[in-house]
């Protein structure tokens, strides 16, 4: 793991250790008053080893974005990427290959010093850790549309990834899991209009033959896979429209037989499509459309062969890892 620790008005040494325990009391700033964010994203191995990273100076980005609106220290490009490839590179081998296959990274930033006291932190810590990973879902889901639960508020800290955006949503997905769902659609905190994101995901939906997803803002999360995604649609001349979407438009394109998918996206999920939406206590079928019918299958499988390599990359997304370590 990476560790780096932030006194004094500035950030220390950054280290390469072994992963494991960290010692810290329960008056850690940190967990008390909830300053702490961060990243997700992925490694991936070639069929011939090569090492590659994702669009890897967007999550940069975001998580300073996060920090500075948590009152916390940004760190820097060094701190951040050479870290990041320092760490990949000593766990190479740790990385599956094959299909579905990852090396899951989180970076972190999480306020580190000992004080009861409600006010911003004075220490802090940067951390960099990694896991294997498979395939999250592997089949269709369910989800309800909220209809009194939001993710976020105007004003709030929805387009950041704060610790405590994950915290406060479950209670309303353990609620839907009751339900028969396996997840939400978040809708605004005013009126419970519009679509946001989904669980953990940003949110697409396609009628006829047009993609939607809600604009980016204070509430919704500016996703990597999410930017993607519009990307890789509009380079197969797929008409995306960024713009809010109502709910009750979603409904009726459902009656209609418009609505041909909803689906989600985000880095540990890659896609996740819906079967069914659960609304006003009405359970929605969707159409079971086959790959190459679907736009989010088609555009998945677009995207995961840029990651590992199987496909060109004309948008210099892909970041091969040298390797950067001396070995013994």
């Amino acid at each position: 793991m990476i560790i780096c620790e932030y006194e004094d008005g500035k950030w220390g040494d950054v280290k390469l250790v072994p992963y494991g325990p960290l010692a810290f009391t329960p008056a850690m700033m940190g967990v008390n008053y909830g300053q702490a964010c961060f990243e997700g994203m992925k490694a991936y191995k070639d069929k011939d080893g090569q090492v590659f990273l994702f669009r890897p100076e967007k999550n940069f980005e975001r998580i300073n974005k996060s920090a500075t609106r948590l009152a916390m220290p940004e760190v820097t490009e060094e701190m951040f990427l050479d870290g990041l490839k320092a760490l990949v590179d000593i766990d190479r081998d740790w990385i599956p290959q094959g299909e579905g296959n990852s090396l899951y990274i989180r970076p972190l930033i999480f306020a580190t010093e000992e004080a009861l006291k409600a006010r911003v932190a004075n220490k802090y810590m940067f951390a960099i850790v990694a896991t294997p990973a498979k395939m999250y879902y592997t089949e269709p889901v369910s989800v309800k549309i909220s209809d009194h639960y939001s993710r976020a508020a105007s004003g709030g800290v929805g387009s950041a990834k704060a610790a405590g955006n994950y915290a406060a949503s479950f209670y309303p997905t353990q609620l839907a899991i009751e339900e028969g769902y396996e997840q939400i659609i978040w809708t605004d905190d005013a009126t419970h209009e519009y679509f946001e994101e989904s669980g953990t995901m940003n949110v697409f939906v396609r009628i006829n033959d047009t993609i939607f997803t809600p604009p980016t803002s204070e509430k919704i999360l500016d996703g990597v896979t999410r930017d993607s995604f519009i990307q890789l649609a509009k380079k197969r001349g797929i008409e995306v429209k960024v713009e809010p979407i109502k709910v009750k438009d979603v409904v009726e394109a459902q009656k209609n037989g418009t609505l041909k998918e909803v689906w989600g996206v985000g880095t540990a999920v890659v896609t996740t499509v819906f079967q069914a939406l659960g609304y006003n206590g009405d359970k929605l079928e969707l159409p079971r459309l086959s790959d190459e019918e679907s736009f989010a299958v088609t555009l998945k499988n677009d995207l995961v062969d840029l990651q590992t390599n199987l496909s060109e990359d004309p948008f210099g997304w892909r970041v091969l890892v040298d390797h950067v370590l001396e070995t013994v």
